[in-house]
């Protein structure tokens, strides 16, 4: 059976998700040192085959190349924010954070996908940053949004590419849109559901 396992890393304690299933599996936005996350994916036995960012933020990104030359898993992230990574944004030379290790990666858009045996609706949630995308797996019953939606919050838009107007349209149509029960993941803080945040979110009143 599928499995989800959350690790705050990094320096503003990111969350980075493991997402385990038949033997394989795939992270979400490893943002620190990937050690914890290395260390579980060896007790659970499984082996690490995908790498997805869901923006290209710096604190979203610090343990990108150190997960991939560990794994050789490959590195997805947002065809549209890949420009972020020439600024301190997404360098990490930003507010005096440390810089992020250079990675290779390939880029992703919206769409149909199939990750590690799981089906996976790529959704494009801009607003917090340009290319911004959420993973919905149905079969987990569960969506990893990155910064664009928190628990009874919603992601900063102040930010270069941010726009509040363009988040709050994604977050309508791409998240509000997915089954009530779906447990949403979040880059920050604790889990939510989409019922939770329709009904008490104050941004969506």
């Amino acid at each position: 059976m599928p499995e989800i396992y959350t690790f705050p890393l990094g320096p503003l304690q990111t969350n980075c998700c493991l997402v385990v299933n038949d033997g394989q599996a795939l992270v979400v936005d490893p943002g620190g040192p990937p050690e914890p996350v290395l260390r579980r994916a060896e007790t659970l036995r499984v082996s690490i085959r995908t790498i997805l960012n869901t923006h290209l933020h710096f604190d979203h990104l610090y343990g990108n190349q150190a997960l991939h030359e560990a794994t050789g898993a490959p590195i997805l992230v947002p065809e549209k924010d890949v420009p972020l990574l020439a600024s301190g944004l997404g360098s990490g030379n930003y507010m005096g954070m440390p810089k992020v290790d250079v990675f290779a990666y390939e880029t992703l858009h919206a769409g149909r996908q199939s990750f590690i045996g799981l089906e996976c609706s790529v959704l494009a949630t801009p607003g917090h940053s340009p290319g911004s995308l959420s993973f919905h797996f149905p079969e987990l019953g569960a969506v990893f949004v990155g910064d664009v939606l928190f628990a009874g919050s919603i992601g900063r838009t102040d930010f270069f590419g941010g726009d509040l107007e363009i988040l709050l349209d994604a977050v309508r149509s791409q998240l509000f849109t997915l089954p009530p029960q779906t447990v949403v993941y979040p880059g920050h803080g604790p889990t939510t559901t989409i019922a939770e945040e329709q009904r008490d979110n104050p941004f969506f009143e």
